[in-house]
């Protein structure tokens, strides 16, 4: 056979070369959710692919209403207004969620839990010289951390935090659901090879020219550079670390991810990237695994289905799951 040729039916060969000149791409940038946002699309009707990727973002715009937790009005912002005073009834979309991190939490052992933010709130990263908190105040806040402060009321659609402090954050888990639902909107409307990306969290379908999406994993002590690259198709996948939002105070490095059952930032790993089917969960298991750190965190991963995970410990010791091991070269 000629080396100079390419294997395969030659028929099939000039039908996908075809297909591929013939595909377009769209891509939007811009910021939701206290985050950069970017939305690629590819197809052959570039009509459909801009009616998908203004779908998307709207659809992005609207679970960011739902659930900011920093805006002055929204129904999250409600729930923690009448925290020790009633029930508040919330959209289907926010129910969904709260429900799902509920089961986060018990799957994590509270590892995962949204109503750290009543102990987040004293961590003020956007400072330019924020202070450490006392023990005293840590003390005081973590007496109103605790998922099973949140109740659920499925026949009534409510949510209520049984006590007057509580208070709940979803940016570990809100702007995953939101990518889910964004790629949702875009599936609905015919586009099947499209990429979400929330600040470095992706859910991705289909493929990009042909191939799967190439997603660059950030080095936590590096700027600007990837320490791997991970391949993905109809997949999630989400990166937490410590190297978002932190401070450095006396040598001592302060991330943004509090561990709820302390009410200090996690400093067990430097990093967590997670695979899953979906962003949301994705998202919030790479914070609890983050939490947890890089030997409980693995353990919790491998008694998972179709989970995978990359862990940069607090050392630098880098550690990859069963799975992704298997697929490595």
């Amino acid at each position: 056979m000629d080396q100079g040729q390419p294997e395969g039916n030659p028929v099939e060969i000039a039908v996908l070369v075809l297909a591929l000149a013939q595909a377009e791409s769209r891509i939007w940038k811009g910021e939701a959710m206290g985050s950069s946002l970017k939305i690629q699309a590819s197809g052959t009707d570039g009509a459909t692919l801009e009616r998908a990727l203004e779908a998307a973002r709207e659809e992005v715009a609207r679970l960011d209403r739902m659930m900011t937790d920093w805006k002055d009005s929204g129904p999250l912002m409600e729930i923690n207004r009448q925290a020790g005073t009633r029930p508040v009834e919330v959209p289907r979309d926010l129910f969904f969620i709260l429900k799902r991190s509920l089961q986060v939490s018990e799957l994590s052992d509270g590892a995962f839990d949204i109503t750290y933010a009543a102990a987040g709130r004293l961590w003020r990263w956007w400072e330019k010289n924020p202070p450490v908190p006392s023990p005293e105040e840590v003390r005081a806040a973590l007496a109103n951390v605790g998922w099973r402060h949140l109740r659920l009321d499925e026949a009534r659609g409510t949510a209520y935090l049984d006590r007057p402090g509580c208070r709940i954050g979803l940016g570990a888990i809100g702007p995953g659901y939101a990518g889910d639902l964004a790629l949702r909107k875009m599936k609905e409307l015919g586009v099947h090879d499209a990429l979400v990306n929330l600040s470095g969290d992706v859910v991705a379908a289909g493929t990009h020219d042909g191939r799967p999406w190439e997603i660059s994993i950030r080095h936590p002590r590096r700027p600007g550079e990837a320490f791997a690259v991970l391949p993905v198709s109809n997949l999630a996948v989400s990166t937490s670390g410590d190297y978002e939002r932190f401070f450095i105070k006396d040598g001592k490095r302060y991330g943004h991810i509090i561990d709820p059952r302390t009410g200090y930032p996690a400093d067990g790993c430097q990093s967590v990237t997670v695979t899953a089917p979906s962003l949301a969960f994705a998202d919030a298991l790479a914070t609890a695994v983050l939490v947890l750190g890089p030997v409980k965190g693995m353990e919790l991963v491998e008694r998972l289905e179709s989970v995978e995970a990359l862990i940069v410990a607090a050392d630098g010791t880098v550690s990859a799951s069963s799975g992704l091991k298997r697929r490595s070269p």
